[in-house]
């Protein structure tokens, strides 16, 4: 018996956000770079290639549109730059993936965080006034992300002595986003967070054990962050976290099912949505969507990997949702890719016409098994 297509998001066929970057933009930014352009000049290019995307998302079938990240560098350290008290820095060397290396970028806390009047509001103000029929969702980092990377030696202890308060200020932060984005009338935010997945690694709990932190205790925290920032979260606002194990070049840094987390993040965290990575077998099995909560709460199940052009087999992938199935009720799953095409701005080895198949494959699959 098919079930109904939800009516607000997440939609049984969903996307984690980001998309290659055309070639007018990666110009763009050259010649921006160069001083041959201006910053207006610049917001021109990614206006219309931001709108010649939204065309296309829409056209592959999807009732929800991002502006593909365009505007950023990464998926985390264009928002964190438009935070107060957030300073960008050239670190000695870039985030270690699985045999390659990111441009040497990090941030660190140098005074009290705060929201502000952030850059992207305005951002995502220009995706919604395109979006047409579609719903416009915004993509920004987890508060998780801004603590993990650097932990207390990337926090100014003498803004900071008391860790407590930091976490209190970093929850209050998220807080004042989330209400700022849904005044500027957005209604779907996805909140991005790579730490959970580092968080289900042997080898990463290990590293966050050598540098004096406890996993389970970060897990902890993490939650309540996360729960802090979604206090007073109107009802007609859907928020979605997204578990990623890394995604840069198609490359990725952590792996391992999401049991040791998973009591903790799904059975506590009050997201509308999980996003969850299960293209590969360093995602593990199902068996852990046993904690996600029976009713509003959707599983948005990344089974379409973003790492590679090939093209999944559709009955695997329908095999796969009846297997998840069995572990939470089919009426809160949905479908997505595993992760953004592009989650910086060099983007994932596969080709545009690739990566819109494999929208097309989900929007497809979607409407056979709903």
């Amino acid at each position: 018996m098919p079930h109904s297509l939800p009516h607000r998001a997440p939609f049984r066929a969903d996307i984690v956000g980001s998309f290659l970057r055309p070639a007018t933009i990666k110009n763009a930014r050259q010649a921006f770079a160069a001083g041959e352009i201006d910053a207006t000049q610049l917001r021109k290019v990614e206006d219309d290639a931001i709108r010649a995307s939204v065309e296309q998302q829409c056209a592959c079938g999807l009732h929800v549109v991002t502006d593909g990240e365009f505007r950023r560098a990464w998926w985390h350290f264009d928002f964190f730059d438009g935070l107060q008290g957030v300073e960008r820095y050239e670190s000695e060397q870039g985030i270690q993936f699985n045999g390659v290396q990111t441009k040497a970028h990090s941030v660190r806390v140098i005074g009290k965080l705060g929201f502000g009047s952030h850059p992207m509001l305005e951002d995502f103000r220009y995706l919604k006034s395109i979006s047409g029929n579609a719903v416009p969702k915004m993509t920004i980092p987890s508060p998780s992300v801004l603590h993990f990377r650097g932990g207390r030696n990337a926090i100014d202890s003498t803004v900071y002595p008391d860790l407590k308060e930091y976490f209190d200020d970093l929850a209050t932060t998220w807080r004042d986003a989330i209400q700022a984005f849904y005044a500027a009338g957005c209604r779907y935010l996805q909140l991005d967070d790579t730490v959970w997945a580092y968080l289900c690694s042997d080898a990463q709990r290990a590293e966050i054990r050598a540098r004096g932190d406890d996993p389970d205790q970060l897990a902890q925290i993490y939650a309540q962050v996360l729960n802090k920032a979604l206090e007073g979260k109107p009802d007609d606002l859907t928020i979605g976290l997204h578990v990623c194990r890394g995604n840069f070049r198609s490359t990725w840094i952590s792996e391992g099912g999401y049991e040791p987390v998973a009591q903790v993040l799904f059975g506590s965290v009050n997201v509308d949505a999980f996003f969850l990575e299960y293209d590969n077998d360093r995602s593990g099995d199902f068996a852990p969507l046993r904690f996600v909560r029976p009713g509003h709460q959707q599983v948005v199940l990344g089974l379409i990997t973003t790492k590679n052009g090939e093209l999944e087999n559709p009955q695997l992938i329908e095999d796969r949702i009846k297997e998840a199935a069995k572990y939470v009720d089919i009426n809160q799953i949905c479908l997505s890719p595993q992760c953004g095409f592009a989650s910086t701005e060099e983007g994932n080895s596969l080709t545009p016409e690739q990566q819109w198949n494999k929208v097309r494959l989900v929007t497809e699959l979607a409407q056979k098994v709903w």
